[in-house]
């Protein structure tokens, strides 16, 4: 059968977060496997909710051998640095190179990477791996539902397959959808029809979710819409924190026949441009949403607080305090917040030990304006080293590194604890609460650092979910950032202003 090469390049660029990716950063992973090479990339990812995961199990189902290139992946954070870029890009090439020949390529892509070089990272990667191996050999790649498609990535990619699930619970999922596109233009010995269009309105990110509408009904129309016409379409509503002229939503299609792939987009786009007043989301001050919970929540059946503005997912870096300060001065009961990203401080907690108190400084370490530490005293309520194992749906059979960890419990304010951790990583799987003895379930009040994601694990266990805008670089709202690069004309947010 066939040999088809596999590699990944995962990163999720915020231009307007404060801190870069640098090599070491995907050397890490920050949640995600660190940086692998070769055979180490299946051992790597096997069995996890990682589309490479996917991609290679089907491809090995079918009869086909892999050749590992590079698989790399960082969280979400200011643009990838030009030597991070340049060694990752230049050693997948190069190990490509080596490989030859091949019968064909699949990537496991972010779709939303800025370098400091190429505004299009994704796009700058495919023309690179498409110059070593021509023309007549397939390249297919699965992207995140956050990609901004670009028309060169379209171009280079015979076929882009996209999650259809926010959170992400299909990743594996899609990349075994990608690994089917190949499969089927090397059994069919030709490329398929495919099209592309792109939509002139942003939304934010956390009105993207695929469990409350429009993206409920928009992704139930595309899974309907493959159904009736034989084709493949994804639905990208974009990653609107990247500024630059191709950033923004987009749908592609894929099929045998051209003029039954045309019908299929045109309903598809007809119902994206239907949706847009359909994305405004509700988005509360940390105050209002701790009064509110106060009123919902119970233990047992507690009211989830999404801090979305320091979303790690989102190139926030989980260390910002706005929600933290308002749950100290409103004292609830039973109230945890979770996970703030504070090395010194999970570090201090180890020393001090378990069971003592003192007076911590958390947060505010990335200089995010308008930020300052919560100085405050807290007694050490537990201890771990950051290493256990994802088990809800979003980080399903993730082996999770966050180094030191420790769960602090206000002096003053009693009823409420504060989960730190080390290393930079979204709260979207219950165990890295339980890491440190706490039960989610058994809460008032849960506060998440996450945008969208944390909805996997914590929304089955919640009373309700309300989205906190405290102060972060994640802007819930794309119109409020300092847009400079952006096409003109695009709408900043649903209904709202063009970019002039």
């Amino acid at each position: 059968m066939a040999r088809i090469a596999v590699g990944g390049f995962q990163h999720e660029t915020n231009t307007f977060a404060p801190s870069p990716a640098d090599y070491a950063a995907f050397e890490s992973g920050g949640g995600w496997p660190g940086l692998c090479t070769g055979s180490d990339i299946h051992a790597a990812v096997a069995g996890a909710n990682i589309p490479a995961a996917g991609a290679i199990e089907a491809l090995h189902a079918a009869g086909h051998s892999t050749v590992g290139l590079v698989w790399a992946a960082a969280s979400p954070s200011d643009r990838v640095t030009a030597d991070a870029f340049e060694r990752i890009a230049g050693a997948m090439v190069e190990r490509l190179r080596a490989a030859l020949p091949v019968d064909g390529v699949y990537l496991d892509l972010h779709g939303a990477m800025v370098s400091e070089a190429h505004d299009d990272g994704e796009g700058e990667l495919l023309r690179r791996i498409r110059a070593v191996v021509g023309e007549r050999v397939p390249v297919v790649a699965s992207l995140d539902l956050h990609a901004n498609v670009t028309r060169q990535m379209f171009a280079l990619a015979d076929a882009l397959a996209i999650y259809r699930t926010y959170p992400h619970v299909d990743m594996a999922e899609t990349g075994a959808r990608a690994a089917s596109l190949l499969n089927h233009m090397l059994a069919a010995g030709r490329r398929p029809a495919k099209a592309f269009h792109t939509f002139d309105y942003l939304t934010g990110i956390p009105s993207q979710c695929s469990f409350i509408e429009p993206c409920k009904s928009l992704y139930a129309l595309i899974e309907s819409l493959d159904a009736r016409h034989g084709v493949t379409l994804s639905f990208a509503p974009g990653f609107p924190m990247a500024d630059f002229a191709e950033c923004g939503m987009s749908i592609t299609g894929y099929g045998a026949n051209p003029a039954v792939l045309k019908p299929a987009m045109d309903e598809l786009a007809g119902a994206v441009v239907a949706a847009e007043k359909d994305f405004a989301l509700e988005l509360l001050p940390p105050v209002d949403a701790i009064a509110r919970a106060l009123q919902t929540g119970a233990v047992g059946l507690p009211t989830v607080l999404a801090d979305t503005q320091d979303n790690p997912g989102a190139g926030g870096n989980g260390d910002t305090t706005g929600l933290l300060a308002a749950l100290l001065a409103m004292r609830p009961p039973d109230a945890v917040l979770g996970m703030l990203i504070d090395p010194p401080a999970a570090t201090f907690a180890h020393q001090i030990g378990r069971g003592n108190s003192a007076e911590f400084s958390l947060g505010a370490i990335s200089g995010v304006p308008g930020i300052a530490p919560v100085r405050a005293r807290f007694r050490v309520e537990a201890l771990g080293d950051g290493a256990f194992t994802g088990s809800g749906p979003f980080y399903r059979n993730f082996k999770l590194q966050m180094g030191p960890m420790a769960a602090l419990r206000s002096v003053d304010a009693p009823g409420v604890r504060v989960v730190v951790a080390t290393t930079k990583c979204q709260t979207a799987d219950q165990e890295m609460f339980r890491h440190v003895g706490i039960e989610p379930r058994l809460q008032r009040i849960v506060a998440v650092k996450s945008s969208v994601h944390f909805r996997a694990d914590f929304q089955p266990i919640a009373r309700e979910v309300l989205v906190v805008k405290a102060p972060g670089p994640a802007l819930a709202d794309p119109a409020e950032f300092a847009w400079k690069k952006l096409r003109r004309g695009m709408r900043l947010r649903p209904l709202g202003p063009a970019f002039a």
